[in-house]
């Protein structure tokens, strides 16, 4: 498997699997929903607040992932939110999911990136290092709909510390219809 950060030549391939992707897991008002974020993610966001990585097999787009910025206001550590996740529905089921958020992680570690946040199922997330905390802890830029599912990690050796809000996502995610 080989991954890429080009997020720019395949732009509309990448909004288009994440579309596809949650349009069969959770029905088409809800693929067109994350494929219009992905678009406006991809077209909107600035370069330094997002982190696009995709995996490939010899010419086979199998699955992406999307990072972004957030911030603290009274808190100077550097935090990214993947969000969303996708991995292309004939590929699922064989770790390409997994491996991509590790590449991605990894990469962001590399970066001296803080902390990785998401707001998933905590059950999956959990195979590769999230933990469930609370928006006491670490406050979310919007009202958590489902507030189990805000889990989180820290990438340096540090342990994982409450951070001082408010936050503030990406314009993307500034939208109370996603959280």
């Amino acid at each position: 498997m080989d991954y890429s950060t080009d997020y720019t030549t395949h732009a509309e391939a990448i909004a288009d699997l994440f579309a596809a992707t949650f349009g069969d897991s959770e029905g088409a008002e809800e693929g067109a929903l994350i494929g219009a974020l992905t678009r406006r993610l991809i077209t909107e966001t600035p370069a330094e607040d997002l982190r696009v990585f995709t995996a490939w097999e010899d010419g086979t787009f199998l699955g992406g992932i999307i990072f972004t910025r957030l911030t603290y206001e009274n808190d100077p550590r550097m935090v990214f939110m993947m969000s969303p996740v996708a991995v292309a529905t004939a590929h699922q089921g064989k770790g390409v999911g997994q491996r991509l958020i590790a590449h991605g992680l990894d990469t962001l570690r590399q970066e001296g990136v803080d902390i990785a946040v998401t707001y998933g199922d905590p059950a999956f997330y959990g195979r590769v290092g999230f933990e469930p905390v609370t928006e006491a802890d670490l406050p979310a830029p919007q009202p958590l709909g489902q507030p189990q599912g805000w889990i989180a990690q820290s990438l340096t050796k540090a342990p994982l510390t409450p951070l001082s809000g408010p936050a503030r996502c990406v314009a993307a995610f500034d939208d109370p219809a996603l959280w």
